[in-house]
């Protein structure tokens, strides 16, 4: 589980090196990596760019199919109720994330938006490294 995180990582800190708020996720089907994307709201000005939605998308267009059945989706940071969505929609059935998200996490953190839909979760995978990652960005950015 640690090696999938660890590439979620390599994703968040192309994010950070982007001027993105480091934020990474891959897409796991079948023990292969399928898709991997980082946070884009930025550089294209779309609110919807957030890492989980770019790498469901890849996701649906590498496998011809929106169902991501059987897939996981390794994140740096809990989602968003508007991933979370995404996640419901795409039919991944397992989350990981690293660290909480306590203004905007709708897996744990503000809400359980995942919690009626069978998908499992798996929270504090390598979390010192996630948050340490977003800490640094926005030391910087202050």
């Amino acid at each position: 589980m640690d090696k999938y995180m660890l590439e979620a990582l390599k994703e968040a800190n192309k994010a950070f090196k982007a001027g993105e708020v480091p934020i990474g996720a891959i897409i796991v089907k079948n023990n292969k990596i399928i898709a991997r994307a980082y946070n884009k709201k930025e550089s294209s000005n779309l609110a919807t760019s957030h890492a989980e939605i770019l790498a469901i998308n890849k996701a649906c267009k590498k496998i011809n199919n929106w169902r991501l059945i059987d897939c996981t989706l390794y994140v740096t940071v809990e989602p968003c109720l508007m991933c979370c969505g995404a996640i419901i929609q795409s039919r991944i059935k397992k989350v990981v994330y690293g660290t909480p998200n306590e203004y905007y996490g709708a897996v744990e953190s503000i809400d359980n938006a995942l919690k009626n839909y069978n998908v499992e979760i798996e929270s504090g995978i390598l979390q010192n490294k996630c948050s340490y990652i977003l800490k640094e960005f926005f030391k910087k950015r202050r």
